[in-house]
C-alpha cells in the first residue's frame, strides 16, 4: 500500500508549496493595499494637533480604526511564512501561522461592525474637506481592504492546503482547527453583512480590475461582429465601441456581460451542429491583404517624399479599415462561452493559442469567484464608461502599427529545429504544431510526426516556414487522442488536447546573424527546445543553378526531359502520384512544412537517381513528399513560366477586360517551351484534382495558388526587384507583397479555367502520350 501511494502524497505536498506560494503573492497585495491606506494617516494626526486640522482626532479614529492592527497581523503572518515557503521541505509546518491568524479574526469583527460609520464619516469628510476629498482619492478606499473577502479567500485556501497535507503531517490538526474558526466567523458575519457590503464594494467598484481585453469577432445570427471583449476580475463583458461623432471621446455600447461564477465553456456533442461560421472565401481575404499592403506602400512613398501629414492621415485611416475588415472576416474557429442561465455565445477565433489563452484566463480567475450579481444600469454605465480608461488594446492589432516603422517584420524563411520536450506528468502521444503571424493573425505552418507513448518525446524535426512580416512564432504542444469516443468536444474543435503553448519574438537583430540560435520555450511546467534560423528572402529566393548537371535540381527542365526522354520530369510525377495516393486528404497538403531532413534525404536520393527512391518515398510523412516537389520548382535555375515571359503575365493578369485578359494568358501559356507547358498542365490537373477535395484537407484553389504561384512564376535574380538596400537585409518593404500578389493572381486565373483549350492535337499527345 505505501508503495501504491507515494506517489500521489509526493504531488500532494509538491502542491502545498504551489498552494502556499499563492499565498504569499496575494498577502503581499493586500499589504501593499493596507500601507496605502495608512498612509495618509500619520499626516492626518500630525495636523489634528495643529491650528489647522484637516480631520478632528475623533474622526480619524472613526475612519482608520483597527486599520493598523489588521496591518501588523498579516505582517507577522507574511514574515513567518515567507522564509519557511523559501527553505521548503515536504516535512515543513506552517499550521501554527494559520492558527495564529484565525485566533486573532476578533480584530476583523471590530473592523466589519465599524465599517458603516467609517465609510460614512469618510463621506462626509470628503463632501466638507476638499483636502481630504483629494487625499481619499488616492486612498481607494477601504474596497481593497476588505476584510470579510480577505476571510473568504483564507477560508477557501485553507481548504486546498487541508486537501493536500497528508492527514499523518502535523499541520493536519492545525489547519483543520483554523479552518473551523475561519468558517465559524463567516458564517456569523454574512448573515448580517451580505446585503450591504454588495452594494458598497460595487458602487465603489475599485475591487473590479481589468485582467485582459481585446478585439474579437462574434457571431451574431450568422452575421460576423467586431466587439471588444473585457475580462474583469468578477465578470466578462462583451462591448461595441460606438461610432464617434464629433469631437466626442470614444465610448461602448455594452452588449452583454456573464459574472465568472455562472460562465461555463460549453461543451458540443458531435451530434449537436455548431453554429454555422458563414466562411469568406480566400480571394476576398486576399484583396484584403493586396490593398492593405498597397497603402502601405504608399504611405512609405508619402514619407519618403515628405508630403504633409493630412494625406498620411488619410492613407492610416484607410490602412485602418481595411485592417478591421481582415480582422473581421478572417477568423473561423469557435470559441463559446455560455452563461448558466441559458444563453449561449459564440466567438470566432484564428488560433486555438488565442482560444486556449482565453480559457486559462478565465478558469484562473474563477477560482477567486463564489457570487453570482446583477448590475444595475447605472453601475453598467459606470463600468463601460471605465473601459475607456481601462482598455490596453487600442486599435485593431493586425499589423503592428508602430510610428515611422519601415519594416513590419520578417520577410523570408524560417528554419525551426523542434528538439524535444520535457516536464510532462504521464505517457502521452505528443505532437507539436508551429504557427506565425502574417497580416496581425496567426497561421498554422508546421507539425511534428506524433511520438507515441512518451513523457520526454524526442522529435528532432526540422521546418521550413516562410515569413510575410512576422513578428511572433508560436509553438503548441498536443496530446493525440486515437479514441475519438471517449471525449466531450469543446466548441466542436479537434479532440486533440492542448498541453502546453508558448511563444517567441523574431528579433531581426538577434536573427542577423544567419546562425542556428538555440532557445527554450517553457510552458506551465512544459519546456520545448527549439533552434531557429532565418534567410532573408533576398537570399532564400535566389534560384541557385547547380553545379553539378547531372542531378534533377536546380537544372534546366529542357535538359533534365531530354536526359530522362521524358515528357515530365520523373521527379515531378512520382510526387504527384505519391500525393495522389495518400496525401489528398492530409489537412493542409502542401501549406504544412514537411520535415526539412526528410526533404533534403529525398532531393539527395532524386538528384543520383537512387532505384529506392519509391520505397523511400512509401515511408515518409507525405508532407515531406509536398516539401520536396515546391523545392523541385524553387530551384529551377529559372522559373517553370521562365524569366523571359514573366513580365508579360505579370501586365496581363492586370488586364480588366476579360476577353483580352483569357486571350492574353492562353497565348503566353501557349508560347511556353514544350517541357514548362506539359509539366504545368500536368501540375495544374493535379493541383485541381486536390482542390476537389477542399471540404477535407482544407486547400482550395486559392489556398494551392498562394503556394505554388512564387514557386512557379518568381524571376530569377536577374530580373526580379527585390529592393537592393543593405542597410534592410531582412525586412522587405511591402513592394514585395504586391510582386508575391500578382504571381499568385496568374497562378490562380489558370487554376480557375474549366479547360484550357490548347491544340487539341497538341493536347492529345502531350498528355496521353505513354511516356508522362
Amino acid at each position: 500500500w505505501e508503495k501504491e501511494h507515494e506517489p500521489d502524497l509526493e504531488k500532494g505536498l509538491e502542491m502545498r508549496k504551489w498552494v502556499l506560494s499563492g499565498i504569499l503573492a496575494s498577502e503581499e497585495t493586500y499589504l501593499s493595499h493596507l500601507e496605502a491606506l495608512l498612509l495618509p494617516m500619520k499626516p492626518l494626526k500630525a495636523a489634528a494637533t495643529t491650528s489647522q486640522p484637516v480631520l478632528t482626532s475623533q474622526q480619524i479614529e472613526t475612519i482608520f480604526f483597527k486599520v493598523p492592527e489588521l496591518y501588523e497581523i498579516h505582517k507577522e503572518f507574511y514574515d513567518g511564512l515567507f522564509p519557511r515557503v523559501q527553505q521548503w521541505s515536504h516535512q515543513q509546518r506552517v499550521g501554527d501561522l494559520f492558527q495564529k491568524l484565525a485566533s486573532q479574526l476578533g480584530v476583523y469583527r471590530a473592523f466589519v461592525d465599524n465599517y458603516e460609520v467609517a465609510m460614512e464619516t469618510a463621506e462626509k469628510c470628503c463632501q466638507a474637506n476638499a483636502q481630504f476629498a483629494e487625499i481619499s482619492e488616492v486612498m481607494s478606499w477601504y474596497s481593497d481592504t476588505q476584510p470579510v473577502d480577505r476571510v473568504t479567500r483564507s477560508t477557501l485556501v485553507l481548504h486546498d492546503l487541508l486537501k493536500h497535507t497528508p492527514v499523518s503531517h502535523p499541520d493536519h490538526p492545525l489547519l483543520q482547527d483554523a479552518l473551523r474558526i475561519s468558517q465559524n466567523f463567516l458564517s456569523s458575519i454574512n448573515e448580517e453583512i451580505t446585503p450591504r457590503r454588495q452594494s458598497m464594494t460595487v458602487k465603489k467598484g475599485e475591487h473590479r480590475q481589468l485582467l485582459k481585453d481585446s478585439f474579437m469577432v462574434e457571431l451574431v445570427e450568422g452575421a460576423r461582429k467586431l466587439r471588444h471583449v473585457f475580462l474583469f476580475t468578477d465578470l466578462f463583458l462583451c462591448a461595441k465601441l460606438k461610432k464617434q461623432i464629433g469631437g466626442k471621446s470614444q465610448q461602448y455600447d455594452c452588449k452583454w456581460y456573464i459574472p465568472l461564477t455562472d460562465l461555463s465553456f460549453q461543451m458540443v456533442d458531435e451530434s449537436e451542429a455548431v453554429p454555422n461560421i458563414p466562411l469568406v472565401p480566400d480571394e476576398e481575404l486576399d484583396a484584403m491583404k493586396i490593398k492593405i499592403s498597397q497603402i502601405k506602400n504608399d504611405i512609405q512613398r508619402e514619407k519618403r517624399a515628405n508630403k504633409g501629414s493630412k494625406v498620411i492621415e488619410r492613407l492610416k485611416k484607410k490602412l485602418s479599415e481595411q485592417e478591421s475588415l481582415l480582422l473581421l472576416m478572417s477568423p473561423n474557429m469557435a470559441f463559446r462561452v455560455h452563461n448558466r442561465n441559458g444563453k449561449s455565445y459564440t466567438f470566432l477565433i484564428s488560433s486555438d493559442y488565442e482560444r486556449a489563452e482565453w480559457r486559462e484566463n478565465i478558469r484562473e480567475q474563477q477560482k477567486k469567484c463564489f457570487k453570482s450579481f446583477s448590475l444595475t444600469s447605472v453601475e453598467l454605465q459606470m463600468l463601460t464608461n471605465s473601459c475607456v480608461k481601462l482598455q490596453t488594446v487600442h486599435n485593431i492589432p493586425l499589423t503592428i502599427n508602430k510610428e515611422d516603422d519601415e519594416s513590419p517584420g520578417l520577410y523570408g524563411f524560417l528554419n525551426v529545429i523542434v528538439h524535444s520536450a520535457t516536464g510532462f506528468k504521464q505517457s502521452s502521444n505528443l505532437y507539436c504544431t508551429l504557427e506565425v503571424d502574417s497580416f496581425g493573425y496567426f497561421v498554422n505552418k508546421a507539425k511534428t510526426r506524433v511520438y507515441r507513448d512518451t513523457t520526454e518525446p524526442n522529435w528532432n524535426e526540422e521546418f521550413e516556414i516562410e515569413l510575410e512580416g512576422s513578428q511572433t512564432l508560436r509553438i503548441l504542444c498536443y496530446e493525440k487522442c486515437y479514441n475519438k469516443t471517449k471525449l466531450t468536444k469543446e466548441d466542436g474543435e479537434s479532440t486533440d488536447r492542448i498541453m502546453g503553448k508558448g511563444q517567441i519574438q523574431l528579433d531581426p537583430q538577434a536573427l542577423q546573424d544567419k546562425d542556428w540560435q538555440r532557445t527554450v520555450i517553457s510552458m506551465n511546467g512544459v519546456e520545448v527546445k527549439l533552434s531557429v534560423k532565418f534567410t532573408s528572402r533576398e537570399f532564400s529566393l535566389k534560384r541557385m543553378p547547380s553545379r553539378k548537371q547531372t542531378g534533377v535540381f536546380g537544372v534546366k527542365i529542357a535538359i533534365v526531359t531530354k536526359r530522362e526522354r521524358s515528357k515530365v520530369p520523373y521527379i515531378v510525377r512520382q510526387c504527384v502520384e505519391e500525393i495522389e495516393r495518400r496525401g489528398m486528404e492530409e489537412v493542409g497538403i502542401y501549406r504544412v512544412s514537411g520535415v526539412a531532413t526528410d526533404i533534403q534525404a529525398l532531393k539527395a536520393a532524386f538528384d543520383v537517381n537512387n532505384k529506392d527512391v519509391s520505397v523511400m518515398m512509401s515511408e515518409m510523412d507525405v508532407n515531406a513528399i509536398a516539401g520536396t516537389l515546391k523545392l523541385y520548382f524553387r530551384e529551377l535555375p529559372e522559373p517553370l513560366f521562365t524569366d523571359e515571359l514573366y513580365p508579360n503575365f505579370a501586365e496581363g493578369i492586370a488586364l480588366s477586360d476579360p476577353v483580352a485578359k483569357e486571350s492574353c494568358m492562353l497565348n503566353l501559356l501557349l508560347s511556353l517551351p514544350e517541357p514548362n507547358l506539359v509539366t504545368f498542365l500536368f501540375l495544374l490537373d493535379h493541383l485541381k484534382r486536390v482542390a476537389e477535395r477542399e471540404s477535407v484537407n482544407k486547400m482550395s484553389l486559392h489556398n494551392l495558388a498562394t503556394v505554388f504561384g512564387p514557386t512557379l512564376l518568381r524571376p530569377s535574380e536577374k530580373d526580379s526587384k527585390i529592393p537592393a538596400n543593405p542597410t534592410q537585409p531582412i525586412t522587405m518593404t511591402d513592394s514585395w507583397s504586391l510582386e508575391v500578389m500578382s504571381q499568385v493572381q496568374v497562378l490562380l486565373y489558370f487554376l480557375q479555367l474549366e479547360t484550357i483549350p490548347t491544340p487539341d492535337s497538341k493536347r492529345q499527345s502531350i498528355l496521353f502520350s505513354t511516356e508522362v
